[in-house]
């Protein structure tokens, strides 16, 4: 049996800032496998976000077993953020065609 998912502390505020930029947003943590935690939508791109919680050690902010691989094997554009600024930039250069 999986159990619930957890979202890291920043995601709240991760996806506050998405939203207030104009993307829709929306929650893939209780997917698992994986997965990474957000889908974004903006100006007709889609972005998947994985999000690790920057004010916790660098070992705690890596990529699970799991997330690697798929991460790895996903052959489209997926980022990692720490904070706010990193998804937001992450948006930006992936509307300007700049692969992130």
């Amino acid at each position: 049996m999986r159990r619930a998912a957890r979202t890291d502390a920043n995601q709240a505020a991760i996806v506050r800032a998405l939203e207030s930029l104009g993307c829709t947003v929306q929650s893939l943590a209780a997917v698992g496998g994986g997965v990474p935690d957000l889908l974004i939508g903006w100006r007709g791109l889609n972005l998947l976000l994985e999000v690790k919680d920057g004010d916790k050690v660098p070992s705690k902010r890596r990529l699970t077993p799991m997330e690697a691989l798929w991460h790895r094997d996903w052959r489209g554009q997926v980022v990692t953020a720490e904070t706010v600024d990193d998804a937001l930039q992450a948006v930006l250069r992936a509307n300007a065609g700049i692969v992130v």
